[in-house]
This record gives C-alpha cells, structure tokens and sequence, in this order.
C-alpha cells in the first residue's frame, strides 16, 4: 500500500495507540505545512503546564495590558522549543509574515503578534505553541504507511474550542472512529 502525495497542509494528525514516541502519544497535531520536503505541525493538545502567557510575555519583556486575553501555552512539538507560534484564526492578517493557511486557520510566528496579542488587539482566537513537529521528506509518509496516525480535517471547535482532554477523542470521532475500539497491534491484510 501506498500513500498517496496528499497534502496534508490544515489537516490534523492523529496519533494511534502505540505511536512508540511517548511525546507524540495521544496527540493531535495541525498539520501548517506539507510538501515533498517535508512537513510541520503543532501539538494542539498538549498544554505546557509550567509556562503562562502572563509569564512567558515577562520573560521577553512584553507588558500584558488589562485586554490580554488568557491563552494557554502549548508544547508544540520536540523541535525548536524555544520557538514561539500562534495558530489562530484569521481574523488577524496584520503581520505581513503571518501565513494563511485556509479559511479557518493562519499562523504567525514573530514577537510582534504576541505584543499585539498582549494589548487585546491580536487575533480573536489562538493556540499558542512553544517548539514544533518536523518530518524531513517522506517521512511522513512513512509514519502513516506504518499505522501511525490517522489524518481528519482541522476545525476550530476541535482545535481552539475543546477541551484538551477531549480533542484527541474528537478528531477520532470526527472519523467515526472508537477510540476504545483502537488497537496497539497493527497489521496488513
């Protein structure tokens, strides 16, 4: 069996029961960019438990106003840690290095949006993901081929709306998948 070159940009991967790689177990992932070279993608349902906006705007010297909306921080997958993104709606284009990805999702990874995002007058809704999940190219490919994610479409209620506990659930769901009816074991017929 083959995978196909489909695109997977603004789709959502969806980690299977014995993944192998405890940072990706249960997650979901919105896939922001796909080509032959590779693809990234963000955790979108993994908070940071250690780290707050208030905080993490102190600690690049961002004053956050009495507008700062309370977002949470997410781990955004094991590359670049230390590299901010904003998944968001788009609503907010006011960044020319914001990237539209589709109807429903843009991204914008500079400080300029956070300091937006701090006085109340960044994008009405937004996930904010420190690091990111890279696959180099075909590999991928290789990790479906290999029963290790399942692929659904990306909405706004299961990425920005949902609980974080749930979204995984969710994207099975939105599959018509069971999750109790998920396996560790694979196989081919």
């Amino acid at each position: 069996m083959e995978v196909q070159n489909t695109n997977l940009t603004g789709k959502l991967l969806v980690a299977m029961p014995g993944m192998g790689d405890p940072r990706f177990e249960h997650s979901v992932v919105y896939i922001s960019s796909h080509s032959e070279d590779g693809a990234m993608g963000l955790i979108v349902n993994k908070p940071n438990q250690k780290l707050e906006l208030i905080a993490l705007l102190g600690h690049l010297d961002i004053s956050a106003g009495p507008a700062t909306p309370e977002v949470s921080v997410y781990f955004g997958g094991p590359v670049e840690q230390s590299r901010g993104f904003l998944l968001h709606s788009v609503d907010y284009i006011g960044d020319p290095d914001t990237v539209l990805i589709d109807s429903h999702f843009a991204l914008t990874a500079t400080v300029d949006v956070l300091k937006e995002l701090a006085q109340g007058t960044g994008p009405e809704t937004c996930l904010l993901a420190l690091g990111y999940s890279g696959w180099s190219a075909g590999q991928l490919e290789a990790e479906l081929l290999a029963n290790g994610w399942l692929t659904c479409e990306a909405s706004p209620e299961i990425v920005f709306q949902l609980a974080n506990a749930d979204k995984w659930a969710a994207a099975l769901a939105s599959l018509g998948v069971d999750p109790m009816m998920l396996s560790a074991q694979s196989g081919r017929a």
